[in-house]
């Protein structure tokens, strides 16, 4: 198992802690603060993820329950309407993110906010948040914005303006999780619903109306195989 190198500050002092500690003596605060900093790193465990199928669906970013899907419009993505898919992550679930779709990175916005209860449907408005915008081969726009929420402190962006990413590959993380936005053009059909649970770079959530290349009814295309960020 691979675990994001944002864990180490957070768990480092827990695993110090209880080195001070068992030398005492102190077995039983020794023990907890080992036991504490074992389930603060499985926060951030980040294992490999493996999708076979058609290259046009796009994959979900996150592991969790679908809380909505749902049609909306958002100012920071313009005038027009889009095909929303909300992922609630709870604290069982991994919170490493993937990223969605193949293509080329042409926005990575931060925007500071509240810290609600990411459930509560007005999170994902009010809520600081980080916006990735990506651009597929074939033109269309697919983003992603990670919520922080009520015991998330800080989300985290690895994908920058500019850079081209393939489905699969790491795109961030929310530290102790909440909530993570698909949104998608009007023209994808949505392939989960509320209450559904999804896995993060493995699971589809939505397709093209019309994909370019029509899906094979058994799926035995072999599409991609991501190993924490190797694409070789």
């Amino acid at each position: 198992m691979r675990f994001a190198r944002e864990a180490w500050p957070f768990v480092l002092p827990f695993l110090a802690a209880a080195a001070v500690f068992w030398p005492l003596g102190w077995h039983i605060p020794a023990g907890s603060m080992a036991v504490l900093g074992v389930l603060v790193l499985l926060f951030f465990r980040d294992p490999t993820r493996n999708y076979e199928g058609p290259p046009d669906v796009v994959l979900s970013p996150a592991e969790g329950t679908v809380i909505a899907v749902e049609v909306i419009t958002d100012s920071a993505l313009g005038e027009e309407a889009w095909r929303r898919i909300s992922i609630f992550l709870s604290v069982f679930n991994v919170h490493t993110q993937k990223t969605p779709v193949e293509g080329v990175v042409i926005g990575s916005i931060a925007t500071p906010g509240k810290k609600l209860a990411a459930y509560r449907k007005e999170a994902g408005d009010v809520n600081e948040n980080h916006l990735t915008l990506l651009r597929r081969p074939q033109g269309d726009l697919i983003a992603v914005r990670q919520i922080a929420g009520l015991v998330a402190r800080r989300v985290v962006a690895h994908i920058q303006a500019g850079q081209r990413v393939i489905q699969g590959e790491p795109l961030g993380l929310i530290k102790f999780g909440s909530r993570v936005d698909v949104f998608v053009p009007l023209s994808y059909d949505p392939l989960v619903e509320k209450g559904q649970r999804v896995v993060s770079g493995e699971t589809p959530i939505a397709m093209p109306t019309d994909p370019s290349t029509p899906p094979p009814e058994d799926f035995p295309v072999r599409r991609l195989a991501v190993r924490n960020g190797d694409t070789s």
